[in-house]
C-alpha cells in the first residue's frame, strides 16, 4: 500500500509540474461579468418549448443553424460538414462542402438570397453561396487583410448586402471555448457587397461575434456578443449611421443566433443559461490559463436547457421559452421564423424543433 501512495503521489506531482510549465494556448484577461438578471416576470421558467414537434429526430447531427426555401423544405448544416434538407421529413444530402473529405468544413449561418441561392457562414471556408443545383460559390474568405476564422451567422438586407460576423479572427470552431476563457475581443461584423465582391468591416474587438438580424426597416442590425452576454446595435441609415450602441445588456444566458421577423420581434436563441462559477472564474487569468491546458473534458460544461428570447425593436425581452432540463430541446443556438412556426437549430443536438407560433 505504501508503494502504491507513493507512486500515485509521484504521479501527481508530475502532472502538476507539467501543468505549470507546459504553456497555456491562451493569454487569458479578467473580466467582472454583471450579476445575472433573476429568473423571474417575464424570464420566469416555463415549459413552452416542450410543445415543438421534433423533425428529423436522430437522423441530423448538429444543424446549428436552419433556413426553409419557398417549398417548404427545411435545410441545417451538420457536423460533418455537409448540409441536409428535409423532404417530406427525412434529410436528404443537399451538398457536402468537405468535397470527399479533402477541405475541413462546418456549416453555422443559412439565409436564401432573393435568387433562391442558400448563403452560408462555414466556419472554415468563409462565406458561400450554393445554387439550387448544389454549385459551390466562395464570395468572401477574409477583410483589411485578416481571414476569417470562424464564418458565424448572417443576415440578407433587400439590396442584397450580406452582412455577417466573423466570431473570432483568432481561434476556430473546435476552440470555441478558448475565446471564451481568453475573454479577448477577436469578432468582427462585416458587410459583403455581392455587386461589388467587397467586403467591409462595420465593427472590430467584438466579444464572439454570433448572431446577425436587420431590423424591420433595415434601418441596422444585430450583432451578438455571445462571451458578454449582450447585443450590440450597428445603424445602417438615419441620423446615427456608421456608429453603434448596446441594444441589450446582461442577458440570463449566452446569446448565439439572433433572426428579425421583420414585424417588430427578434428571437434570441440562448445556447446556455448562464453559470456563476463561470462568471467568477472570469476574475482570475491565471486560472483560465491553467484550466486551458487541461483535457476539455474537465472544462466547465454547459447546462442542459433550451431557452429561447423574443425582443421587441427596442431591446426589451417580451417572452421567453424554455425546456428547463433539456431533454427535448438543448443548446438552442438558432431560432427561425417561417409562415407561423419558429424553427430551432441546435449546435450539438440530434433534431430540429419545430414551435408553432400564437
Amino acid at each position: 500500500m505504501k508503494k502504491i501512495l507513493i507512486s500515485l503521489l509521484f504521479i501527481a506531482s508530475t502532472l502538476a509540474l507539467v501543468l505549470v510549465i507546459i504553456p497555456s494556448p491562451i493569454d487569458s484577461v479578467a473580466y467582472q461579468a454583471p450579476t445575472a438578471p433573476p429568473a423571474e416576470g417575464v424570464l420566469t421558467p416555463n415549459t413552452d418549448l416542450l410543445d415543438a414537434d421534433l423533425l428529423a429526430l436522430g437522423k441530423i447531427d448538429g444543424p446549428e443553424d436552419v433556413a426553409v426555401d419557398l417549398l417548404g423544405r427545411v435545410y441545417g448544416g451538420t457536423q460533418d460538414g455537409k448540409i441536409v434538407r428535409l423532404v417530406e421529413g427525412e434529410p436528404e444530402l443537399f451538398v457536402d462542402l468537405t468535397v470527399s473529405g479533402e477541405k475541413k468544413a462546418r456549416p453555422l449561418g443559412l439565409h436564401f438570397d432573393q435568387q433562391g441561392n442558400l448563403i452560408v457562414c462555414d466556419a472554415w471556408q468563409g462565406l458561400l453561396s450554393i445554387d439550387p443545383t448544389g454549385t459551390v460559390t466562395v464570395l468572401s474568405t477574409e477583410a483589411e487583410g485578416v481571414p476569417f476564422a470562424f464564418a458565424d451567422d448572417l443576415d440578407i438586407a433587400s439590396n442584397g448586402i450580406i452582412y455577417f460576423s466573423d466570431a473570432s479572427s483568432r481561434f476556430n470552431q473546435p476552440d470555441y471555448a478558448l475565446d471564451l476563457l481568453e475573454a479577448r475581443p477577436w469578432g468582427r461584423l462585416l458587410a459583403y457587397d455581392p455587386a461589388t465582391g467587397k467586403t467591409t468591416v462595420l465593427m472590430h474587438d467584438l466579444y464572439f461575434a454570433n448572431g446577425i438580424a436587420l431590423s424591420t426597416k433595415e434601418d441596422f442590425v444585430l450583432v451578438n456578443e455571445t462571451y458578454r452576454y449582450r447585443i450590440q446595435r450597428y445603424w445602417l441609415s438615419g441620423p446615427k449611421a456608421g456608429t453603434h450602441d448596446l441594444f441589450i445588456d446582461n442577458l440570463p444566458g449566452l446569446p448565439d443566433g439572433v433572426s428579425g421577423n421583420r414585424k417588430g420581434t427578434f428571437w434570441v436563441a440562448l445556447a446556455t443559461p448562464r453559470k456563476d462559477s463561470v462568471d467568477q472564474m472570469h476574475k482570475t487569468p491565471w486560472l483560465k490559463d491553467l484550466i486551458a491546458k487541461l483535457p476539455p473534458f474537465l472544462w466547465p460544461k454547459p447546462e442542459r436547457y433550451g431557452y429561447v428570447l423574443a425582443l421587441n425593436e427596442q431591446g426589451e425581452i417580451v417572452r421567453s421559452l424554455h425546456d428547463p432540463q433539456g431533454n427535448h430541446l438543448e443548446m438552442v443556438t438558432s431560432a427561425e421564423e417561417h409562415q407561423g412556426h419558429l424553427y430551432l437549430g441546435s449546435l450539438h443536438n440530434d433534431r430540429i424543433g419545430r414551435l408553432a407560433l400564437q
